[in-house]
This record gives structure tokens, sequence and C-alpha cells, in this order.
């Protein structure tokens, strides 16, 4: 995102917030069920919002003809079929990705596209994943498909209060044989935009890269004519919150036909035998799309996409920037009576190289941290969607409450029955922060409404820490 500022256009863009009005008639329209249950959505992170328009656009496709299991010439199937590979072109298109380069494997979700990658990555003994710090745990379990075939895991942490992981230490890590380098293109955690560059520089070490995009895509361009990586993994919710189940792993072709996968299912293989105890799996892109597509979904994604193409994904790009900088700097002017603080901001303080993605904590007058159950249990009984905790997210929560190395190391020796317990020994003052997150149609209300209610519920008095239930996982 372009450099914060004072300024009514903190995105440099021109037309400041009056400039993105499309997406308050958009709201007004075919989001309008917000604003008529008064729900404040600040979790874009955690999924986006659906228009009206893609669920009535599902309906009409249903009623409209009967579509059957892909696998099979029948008039249903190729139906099926016809549309699948629709949606395929439709997403490289959106990535402006070549298909003579690129192929698109459908997955539930992000998660398993990383999964699908380090169960099939070939590695081997000496070699090494490298993962940045602030990986979503869904990278992060990788470590343990390196781990059994003996390679190496380096994990290269966010440093300093923007929660940034330097050039120099990326570089340094990128050293030895061959691997896979891991890092999101934005953090799920602080809305870090880490450098693209970084692709071209591990791949010039002899490593495959697999960019995150799940975080990153629903605001912000990515073309894979320009940065060339490896794997992408893609939750198309994120991006315009209908249909879930549905993501995608853009992978280049090459870096695909060096995966291995330990296993074959019904529609991966090209020839099998039960009693030979041989099989051939496919030779594209359908040897990592186990038994039946969600094919009565997949087709959403491809009218998701022409959504988000006619509404402008430099538009989108606006807001989010905009509203942005109005959060941080209304977050940053909160204060109890005194003066003190009543927000404590995890990751950079304006939007240069960051996304609508904001963690924070709710300080007491003391200046300690307020449990985060109480703002989840608040915000939630005055309508407003925020997610609390580590977000799933180890390493950056490990960063910003600066916990030691080898007080997590210590830990990792213990086994404790609930998160609380681990807490505790680690000395935290809670279980993690409050995230708030700016998409599609976001607008200044949601902003200045949790803003407001932060200030009325936390700038004078005790909060109640009545009733908190336990916290079960992070």
């Amino acid at each position: 995102m372009g450099p914060s500022s004072g300024s009514d256009d903190p995105s440099g863009c021109g037309g400041g917030y009056a400039g993105t009005r499309r997406l308050d008639e958009l709201r007004a329209t075919e989001y309008r069920y917000l604003d008529e249950r008064g729900q404040t959505y600040l979790d874009y992170t955690g999924s986006g919002v659906a228009a009206d328009a893609q669920i009535r656009a599902h309906c009409e496709r249903l009623a409209g003809r009967c579509y059957g299991n892909p696998h099979s010439e029948n008039p249903t199937s190729s139906a099926s079929t016809a549309l699948v590979e629709r949606t395929r072109e439709a997403i490289l298109a959106f990535f402006n990705a070549s298909p003579d380069e690129y192929a698109v494997v459908f997955t539930p979700n992000a998660s398993g596209a990383c999964r699908l990658v380090g169960e099939a990555y070939p590695f081997e003994p000496g070699d090494r994943l490298v993962l940045t710090g602030d990986n979503h745990n869904s990278v992060n379990g990788l470590r343990e498909f390196a781990r059994a075939r003996g390679a190496a895991t380096v994990h290269v942490p966010v440093c300093g209060p923007e929660l940034r992981v330097p050039d120099e230490e990326v570089a340094a890590a990128l050293t030895g044989r061959r691997g896979l380098f891991v890092f999101p293109a934005q953090s799920n955690f602080s809305g870090v935009q880490h450098p693209l560059s970084w692709i071209e520089l591990a791949r010039a070490h002899g490593y495959d890269v697999l960019l995150d995009a799940a975080a990153f895509v629903p605001a912000n361009r990515l073309d894979l004519s320009v940065v060339r990586p490896d794997f992408v993994p893609v939750s198309w919710y994120k991006v315009f919150g209908y249909p879930t189940g549905v993501g995608a792993l853009v992978a280049r072709r090459e870096a695909l036909s060096r995966l291995r996968r330990p296993w074959f299912a019904g529609g991966t293989i090209q020839a099998v035998s039960a009693l030979g105890g041989w099989h051939v799996l496919a030779p594209d892109e359908t040897a990592f799309e186990d038994g039946t597509l969600n094919f009565l979904s997949i087709p959403d994604v491809e009218f998701g996409i022409r959504w988000i193409e006619d509404i402008g994904m430099d538009l989108i790009h606006r807001r989010v920037t905009f509203l942005t900088a109005r959060l941080l700097r209304r977050l940053a002017a909160l204060r109890h009576p005194d003066g003190s603080p009543l927000v404590r901001v995890y990751g950079p303080e304006g939007t240069d190289r960051r996304g609508g993605t904001v963690a924070f904590n709710v300080l007491d007058a003391r200046g300690g941290v307020v449990d985060e159950r109480i703002v989840a249990r608040d915000t939630a009984a005055a309508g407003i969607s925020v997610r609390t905790g580590c977000f799933c997210n180890p390493g950056a929560g490990e960063g910003a409450f600066e916990i030691p190395e080898r007080a997590l190391r210590l830990t990792a020796h213990r086994r404790m029955r609930t998160l609380d317990d681990y807490l505790g020994v680690l000395g935290l003052p809670s279980g993690g922060a409050v995230r708030a997150s700016l998409g599609l149609v976001s607008n200044t209300a949601d902003v200045d409404r949790l803003t407001g209610f932060l200030a009325a519920a936390y700038g004078t008095g005790e909060p109640d820490a009545t009733g908190l239930k336990p916290r079960e996982r992070c």
C-alpha cells in the first residue's frame, strides 16, 4: 500500500474516499444485509462477504440445468467439466498467469493446497525448509513433512515493532543445499506485506518458493507474469465470501511435475492395477485432485472472479488503504482520561507496505493488557465482528509479545492441560490480540463504530472479567 499520511487520501491514488463511492452503492444493494442486520463486519482476513448476486447466480445455474460428476462423457458430466475448465482459465487470468507456465489444482482451501505441496515435496536429508516467522499454521505444519524426511527447518523471525523480517536475514537463510522457501505475501496477524522480490532471490539460490497469498489477494493484485513463485495457495471465500470449500493451488507446471504424491485416489490416475500393485498418475494437474471435485460450487469461483474484476481490484485496494489509515489513526488517538494509551497496535503504524489487517490489544488505565476474551464478548454483544486470539500465527504473536526463544523451547518439553497453563508458564498477560480487518465493502462507519465502542467500553472504569470461558486452543 502507499505511504501513510494525515490527509484524506493516504493511498496517494487521488480522489480520496469519495473516489471509492461505488463500493458504498454496492453495499447498499448487494450487501445490504450487513446494515439491515446491524452488523459491523471487520473480519475480512477471516472471510470475505458474499454479494446477493453471487447467491442468485448459484441458484439460477442449478435451477437451469442438471450437472453430474465430471469423470465421464455423458451430457451432465460434460456440462460440469466445461464449467470447471472455464473456472481454471478464469483463475489463471485473474493472476495474469500463462497456462503454458502455470496450472490450477482445486483444493478445499489454502490449507489443503499447502498440505498437498508438503506431503508431495521431494525433501531429502540435508535439504532446507526456510520459513519466515509470521506464517499461518497451515504453512508452519509443512515442517512436519520436512522433519519426517530428514530435511532441516530454518525459521527467520520477525523483528522490531513493525514485525518485519529483515532482508539480510532472509538472504542469509537461503544458503546451503536447495529446498523450499515459504512466506506470506501479507501477514494474517500484522498486515505486513513482505517483499515479493524474495521470490527471485530464493529461486536464484536454487529454492522453490511457496507464496501464501490467502491474506493478500482479496485487496491486492498478484501478477504471476511479473513474480513467479512455484506454488500459490488461495482460499476463494477470503476474496469474495462465497463459496466456502473451494480453494486452489496455482503452481508452475515444472514445479508440479517434481512433486511425488504419497498416494493416489479416484480421479488422479491414468492407469492402475489392483492385483499388479502399480499405478500411473495422470499427466496433468488432475493428478492432485482427489476424488470428485466440488463441481456444483467451483463455477461460483468464476462468477466471483468476474464480480471482483467488474468492481476493480484497484478500487478495492484504494478503499482498504484509506480505511486502514483511518483505523490506525483513530486507534492511536484513543486515550484514558489521564492521557495514557487505550490501545497498543502491533505492526506498522502506517500503510506503507502493509495491508488492511490490524492487530492490537486494549490496555487498562495501568497499562495492562485487557483479556482478549473480554473484548471478544463485548464486541460480539454489540454486533461487531472482530477476531481475537493468536490467529493461527504463533510466530507473529511471539514477536509481538517479545517471548524469548529460550522460554519457548523450554515450554516444548512440558505437557499441560490447557492453553491457559501454557500462557501462565510463559508469563503472558493474555491469550492473544484483537484483529480488525478491512475489505471489499468496509466503510468509515465500520471503523468509527469500532473505535467509538472501544473508547466507550474501556476508556473509563475496569473491564468486567467475570464469566469468561477457559481458553481451549490457540
